[in-house]
């Protein structure tokens, strides 16, 4: 009875915890728990499932210039809303059928005394969509927030109407994309400015009404809802960022180019039946859409092809710089001109590249390329952290890092912008620290945590990935998923999100326990046991050695889950049960320990044979504390040099470095980074996938963007030191560095230290913030840290 006591009081925190939130970001409670007056709307008679672009408008007066007026807005699957022909917000962000969001947007300074419009451009990309991308139908909503703004709820009448100048064009390449189609435009059949005051739409039809919106927490006396279930974006719209591409990297045809184009904008005329084809370099890689205006040319094809990288013969890839005798290959945007003047032209999603291939062929009458830019987009994270050193090459780390990070960081973390646009689990751990120790800002990262959750099936396991309409499953990206939350509870400021979270880590562990064999050990685990990429002996797939359904890597991680859930359940769950987990603690160990370690080699190999061995599994031996302390020397310097163990790739060598770290070689940190190194001289300019940088798919995975936590971490030592960050420890380690002095957000301010090394003798300034206590570690030795000002001298 006690035991369920608790479990109901938990139950009744959790639903108190989530209704807090939904108010803190909504001030109208009927939008949270009443259907909404305002109905889902789409256009009469099309398939709500296919591939199609609409546009929604309605036409409204105002006496005066109101000082506050907010909407809520969402659509099915992507919509950009227009008030008086300026874009005000994007979306919705992504999310699922029973957590479909919609953003909240206060339109006041857009809006006029008299006469005004506001106007949504929709689209379904039906079976081409990306795969990150859920859907129901087509469908558009809009709900005013209070009775002042009510006359703008969507219904029967606002005008639609259906754009044919709009076409899907498919990007077939030989390896896994999954990130959407171009685009196929005909512009005479576009209607131009349908988004302005004095367009006439007296021949659109009015909209179908579908359903009034019904928020999440909705209840129907028979427990059905249909189609989406609202709640409020908990993440702020995307930033949105004018950039100029650098520099021509390649011409062909006949035309004068100036030298200062394309970074400056410069008109461009093309003669009549003349092709050109040019060859942008933005000089790094980016996300933006591309815009393209243009005059004339009546039935003259632009198209626009969009690449991370060139190949010499696809696959494989060389220096990123090199142009001569390599291949184009990319999503490509094709368009034909209707020959007005200032046709423009963009994306309805971003698109990803460092070079974009310009190709342009007039008819009988010429074109005038009237400018080229993109506009970036991202979350709108503001970096706060830096560092300041002699050494230049962590500049050029820092500033490559924070790129790779922002270009996999939009409505949610995504592995890749290029090829897949999905949020894994494994990829977004190390997101979510570099989030953290840049930023300070753990909106994205609660974001990403509650998709995870939500993505739970009655087994247990999380998804890999989430938002993604394919299921997959990983079931080691669930135990990593603890840690993402293990690592909120000690960087992250919502306490009271982690105990909310607590059902969801037991779960994960339930499905685990199905597998477990008397003696703790995993055995025949169901699904991808995706552990690293690594081309070596007896990998497959990602998936490391294994025999007869046994791995030592498998059970190591399962280890390293219940020991970091035995601190989340002490501090924000259930004591006992951390009591629990323990004995399967020290029985797991006890069997590894018996199973795996090859007292010859001393090292713990693989599998049972003990005839395969990894950095993978004894990095992870190391971060369980199953080494034996007279073994661990040994060990770490096998770590470093056999070249017999399977090497971590980039992704892995984060678990890899915390090991080394772990067992006191932090002040080697910087030696290394040589797979980094390997990148800076490919010509990248952000962090490639995998190890192999000539046969790498994606140019772009913030899992290798882990220095970006590191250099705070372990160079300049900062590192909370108990949950919320309410304590820090201070433990530099820094090399053969003499002088270097940094900074990084804290919940409470900032952290800032400075330390100079003359003769082995230290001098450090740490600056805390006021409320926050911490310690300084250095060669063994503790010192108290106040709030505000310290300066130690050693």
């Amino acid at each position: 009875m006690k035991i369920i006591t608790r479990y109901s009081i938990a139950f009744l925190l959790i639903c108190m915890i989530c209704v807090n939130q939904l108010f803190s970001q909504n001030t109208n409670p009927d939008l949270l728990f009443k259907p909404w007056q305002a109905s889902w709307i789409t256009p009469q008679n099309i398939n709500p499932n296919a591939y199609g672009v609409y546009y929604f408008r309605k036409p409204f007066e105002l006496s005066h210039k109101p000082n506050s007026f907010t909407i809520h807005v969402s659509a099915d699957n992507r919509y950009k809303l227009f008030v008086n022909e300026k874009l005000v917000s994007l979306g919705p962000a992504r999310g699922d059928l029973d957590h479909w969001n919609y953003e909240t947007v206060d339109i006041a300074a857009y809006l006029k005394e008299g006469n005004n419009i506001i106007a949504a451009q929709v689209w379904n990309e039906g079976e081409v969509r990306p795969e990150a991308q859920i859907t129901f139908r087509t469908a558009f909503i809009l709900q005013g927030a209070s009775d002042k703004e009510a006359f703008l709820n969507t219904n029967e009448t606002w005008k639609c109407l259906q754009d044919d100048s709009y076409a899907p064009l498919v990007f077939n390449i030989n390896t896994y994309y999954v990130a959407g189609s171009g685009e196929i435009r005909q512009l005479e059949k576009h209607p131009k400015n349908w988004q302005s005051q004095t367009f006439n739409d007296a021949h659109w039809q009015n909209a179908q009404k579908l359903f009034n919106g019904m928020p999440k927490n909705f209840y129907r006396y028979n427990g059905f809802s249909t189609g989406w279930r609202l709640v409020p974006s908990s993440i702020p719209q995307m930033e949105l960022r004018d950039e100029r591409f650098q520099k021509i990297a390649k011409k062909e045809g006949n035309v004068l180019l100036p030298a200062d184009f394309p970074s400056t904008k410069r008109e461009i005329t093309i003669p009549a039946n003349t092709s050109v084809r040019i060859m942008l370099d933005q000089s790094y890689l980016t996300n933006a859409y591309p815009n393209v205006i243009f005059s004339g040319g009546k039935k003259a094809s632009i198209t626009m092809k969009y690449a991370e990288a060139l190949f010499k013969e696809f696959p494989i890839k060389a220096n990123r710089n090199d142009i001569e005798g390599m291949k184009f290959i990319g999503r490509t945007d094709s368009l034909i001109s209707d020959g007005s003047d200032n046709q423009k032209f963009t994306t309805l999603t971003f698109r990803t590249y460092r070079y974009v291939e310009l190709s342009i062929k007039t008819q009988e009458s010429p074109l005038t390329l009237n400018d080229i830019y993109g506009t970036f987009t991202g979350y709108p994270f503001e970096l706060k952290s830096k560092i300041e050193s002699s050494i230049p090459e962590l500049d050029n780390f820092l500033t490559i890092g924070w790129r790779t990070a922002r270009l996999c960081a939009t409505e949610t973390y995504m592995d890749c912008p290029y090829y897949e646009q999905l949020q894994y689990i494994g990829d977004g751990r190390i997101q979510a620290l570099v989030s953290l120790y840049n930023t300070g800002d753990d909106r994205l990262v609660k974001n990403a945590l509650n998709l995870m959750d939500f993505s739970r099936i009655p087994e247990g396991l999380t998804s890999s990935r989430h938002p993604s309409y394919t299921p997959q499953y990983i079931p080691t990206f669930s135990l990593w998923y603890i840690g993402i939350l293990h690592d909120y509870s000690r960087y992250g400021t919502d306490l009271d999100f982690v105990r909310a979270k607590m059902g969801s880590v037991r779960q994960v562990f339930e499905y685990f326990k199905k597998y477990q064999q008397a003696d703790g050990s995993l055995k025949d685990v169901p699904y991808w046991m995706f552990t690293d990429w690594v081309d070596f002996k007896e990998w497959n797939d990602g998936i490391g050695p294994s025999s007869h359904g046994n791995s030592a890597m498998l059970d190591l991680q399962l280890l390293w889950a219940y020991q970091i859930a035995v601190d989340l359940e002490t501090k924000f769950g259930m004591p006992e049960l951390a009591l629990r987990y323990q004995k399967s603690i020290d029985l797991l160990a006890k069997t590894i320990r018996d199973k795996y370690w090859d007292s010859d080699k001393k090292l713990f190999a693989d599998r049972i044979e003990k005839d395969i061995f990894s950095q993978h599994t004894n990095a992870l031996a190391i971060l369980t504390g199953i080494v034996a302390t007279k073994d661990l020397p040994h060990l770490t310097k096998q770590l470093l040099t056999d070249k017999t163990l399977a090497p971590a790739s980039i992704y892995f060598k984060y678990y890899l470095h915390q090991a080394l770290i772990k067992a006191g070689l932090g002040n080697d940190y910087l030696k290394w980074l040589d797979k980094w190194r390997e990148n800076l001289s490919m010509g990248l300019t952000t962090w490639a996938e995998t190890s192999d940088l000539t046969n790498t798919r994606s140019d772009c995975h913030a899992w290798g963007s882990s220095p970006n936590i590191e250099f705070y971490r372990t160079i300049l030592g900062i590192d909370s030191d108990a949950p919320a960050f309410k304590a820090v420890k201070i433990e530099p380690h820094l090399g053969d560095i003499q002088t270097i002095k940094g900074e990084m957000p804290h919940p409470d301010g900032k952290i800032k230290v400075d330390y100079k090394l003359v003769n082995n003798k230290l001098k450090a300034i740490i600056e805390l913030p006021k409320v926050t206590k911490g310690r300084f570690v250095w060669q063994g030795k503790t010192y108290p840290l106040k709030g505000g000002i310290n300066t130690i001298k050693i």
